[in-house]
């Protein structure tokens, strides 16, 4: 936490984030959270990611510049190969079902 000596005679110190002039005290601790937030800064950046990633469209941290909807275009690939390998099974147990049937 940063704050301002604004009289350290007098122990009064301002905190410019509120801009409150309060007085400096010796049982209180005060411990800088300036490394944690750079910390969390990047969490943060990994938490986007993985948002992202539900999302075919958006940009992932690690892709190269030009290839946000290469996710959409491999999910339509794939589901097309899905679809007629399921379709091919389905028309041979149909043919075999009709050769033996003997319609």
């Amino acid at each position: 936490m940063s704050h301002i000596r604004v009289a350290p005679e007098l122990h009064l110190i301002l905190n410019p984030t509120t801009g409150v002039i309060a007085e400096e005290r010796e049982d209180v601790v005060e411990y800088s959270l300036d490394n944690v937030r750079t910390k969390l800064d990047e969490l943060d950046k990994f938490v986007t990611d993985m948002m992202n990633q539900l999302e075919p469209n958006a940009p992932l941290l690690s892709m190269f510049p030009g290839r946000e909807r290469a996710s959409y275009n491999v999910g339509i690939i794939t589901n097309a190969f899905f679809g007629a390998v399921i379709g091919f099974i389905l028309s041979f147990l149909v043919l075999v079902l009709l050769k033996i049937g003997g319609i």
